[in-house]
């Protein structure tokens, strides 16, 4: 098989980290290489890293984040990986997670991106994502999340974009497409950069054979905490605004623009007002920027407006099963 690097970026993950890094070191097929970027963490992470010969640090000064941590890595691959897997420090891959991943790339040539089956670390009957979708509000969630796995992850198929927690990509197309948006920080950059891979054309398929036990963000304090509200509220107002192909994005505003607004009176009434109002003020603020970004991933698109409508999830009520 191809030659594939396994990139970590870990801040403040001790709890997590040596269980993640034995899970890759029982692989059936071995990684070309594993870096592990770490965000200048203060809990002793990097002590329990420094343990496993096998695992190429990159020690960074400050936090910056989940996509420039693996944007740094990514260009710091070596130069004979072809591939680039991601997996996050509270991600725990099954012995077969990355040979049944390269597998399925080596069988599926017309797909570049592949994402795993993520299930619940606390309880494995429990999935907790078979892949991300996109609803046409610009509203991002994992599919069949919280469902039982039995009845809802067996099935490969094409999905919008893939959970970067546990994910496959071609590297020559996360050149082509600039890897990871470094404004996101985190959360959402992965749902932008499956977006702008499947403009440029490219494809992404889930992969229910290819496991991965997640904890999920266990180094920010939760999905609902306030980091992950302000981070990915913000988020995705970004990414519709570059990423939305202009016919749709016109057609469908209004519908963003209702979801929004829909946020903060939900967010305001659990007592969370102030950090979703912020998430939303800075999300305007840096609109300008993403407008920009915008003129050139439009000019440069593939896919046209009526494929990427094809992949949206059209429910009055979003599906978490998928796009219908």
């Amino acid at each position: 098989m191809a030659p594939v690097t396994v990139i970590i970026v870990n801040w403040n993950c001790k709890k997590f980290l040596e269980q993640c890094l034995f899970a890759l070191m029982n692989q059936t097929l071995k990684p070309y290489e594993i870096i592990l970027v770490d965000n200048a963490s203060s809990d002793g992470s990097v002590e329990i890293a420094r343990r496993f010969s096998e695992v190429r640090l990159m020690l960074l000064d400050q936090n910056t984040g989940f996509a420039k941590g693996n944007n740094l890595a990514i260009e710091e691959a070596s130069v004979d990986s072809k591939w680039i897997a991601l997996i996050n420090p509270d991600a725990f891959a099954q012995p077969r997670w990355l040979e049944t991943l390269m597998a399925t790339a080596e069988d599926n040539p017309e797909f570049d991106v592949f994402g795993s089956q993520l299930v619940s670390a606390s309880d494995p009957m429990i999935l907790d994502g078979a892949g991300d979708a996109y609803h046409l509000s610009g509203r991002v969630w994992r599919m069949g999340q919280g469902a039982p796995v039995a009845t809802s992850a067996g099935i490969e198929q094409e999905v919008f974009s893939p959970c970067a927690a546990a994910a496959l990509y071609r590297r020559s197309a996360l050149h082509e497409v600039g890897g990871f948006d470094e404004d996101y920080f985190c959360y959402v950059e992965d749902v932008d950069l499956g977006f702008r891979l499947r403009l440029a054309g490219y494809h992404c398929l889930y992969v229910p054979q290819s496991v991965v036990h997640h904890i999920g963000s266990g180094s920010t304090g939760g999905q609902h905490s306030d980091f992950a509200i302000y981070h990915g509220h913000r988020n995705l107002v970004w990414t519709f605004v570059k990423d939305m192909p202009s016919f749709l994005f016109w057609l469908l505003l209004p519908v963003h623009v209702l979801l929004n607004i829909v946020s903060i009176i939900r967010f305001a009434l659990g007592g969370r007002g102030r950090v979703i109002l912020r998430a939303k003020r800075d999300a305007l603020l840096g609109l300008p920027n993403m407008w920009k970004k915008r003129q050139h991933i439009q000019k440069n698109r593939v896919a046209s407006a009526s494929e990427i409508w094809q992949q949206l999830d059209k429910l009055m009520i979003p599906s978490k099963f998928g796009r219908k």
